[in-house]
């Protein structure tokens, strides 16, 4: 008897290929409480995507990228070496939060700035103008700014120690008197740490 060959449907998936098939990311949330109000994380794939000091998962959720856009939410009391490090932080070990990975969306720019304000130290401030002169001059200290503005991840990307040229507490968007207290527990536990 011939045999007779057939053509694929174009939408067939063969049976061994669709356990492979990349499926809607999981973001674990998790939200624990600091001395300056809760602290929310949103972490897919061991990575940090968003972090923010409100118990509003919506409000964190809504900024991530839109590979997150049909993401399941599944709540977790600890995120392990997250949680521990984030502790550790607000216990004084102000170096605590350097490992933990960080992704969130943003052009080439706006990474850069993230990756700038990781390597600040803390117990110190820096001004948009100071780093906008890493970037090429005082005329990007608004992009500078701007990259402060939409960072999702506080306070492990830690905009908060950038201030205005004059020393001036500028915007957070946590609240200046947040910002006001991580700049001054980082002041008290960088004495002892150096």
């Amino acid at each position: 008897m011939p045999t007779t060959l057939t053509r694929p449907a174009l939408n067939a998936v063969p049976a061994d290929e669709t356990a492979s098939r990349p499926t809607s990311p999981t973001i674990q949330v998790s939200t624990m409480p600091t001395p300056i109000g809760p602290l929310t994380l949103l972490v897919a794939g061991g990575i940090v995507r968003a972090g923010g000091f409100t118990q509003d998962v919506g409000a964190l959720a809504g900024r991530l990228g839109p590979e997150f856009t049909s993401a399941a939410l599944q709540p977790v009391t600890d995120l392990g070496p997250i949680t521990d490090a984030l502790r550790a932080y607000f216990g004084g070990d102000l170096h605590a939060l350097d490992t933990i990975p960080v992704a969130q969306p943003g052009g080439p720019f706006r990474q850069r700035v993230w990756a700038a304000l990781r390597t600040l130290p803390p117990g110190l401030v820096s001004t948009y103008r100071d780093l906008a002169l890493g970037f090429g001059g005082p005329g990007y200290a608004r992009a500078v700014g701007t990259g402060c503005a939409t960072n999702l991840i506080s306070p492990i990307v830690p905009c908060h120690r950038v201030t205005r040229t004059d020393g001036a507490l500028a915007g957070y968007f946590w609240g200046l008197e947040r910002k006001r207290w991580l700049l001054d527990h980082e002041r008290q536990h960088a004495r002892h740490a150096y």
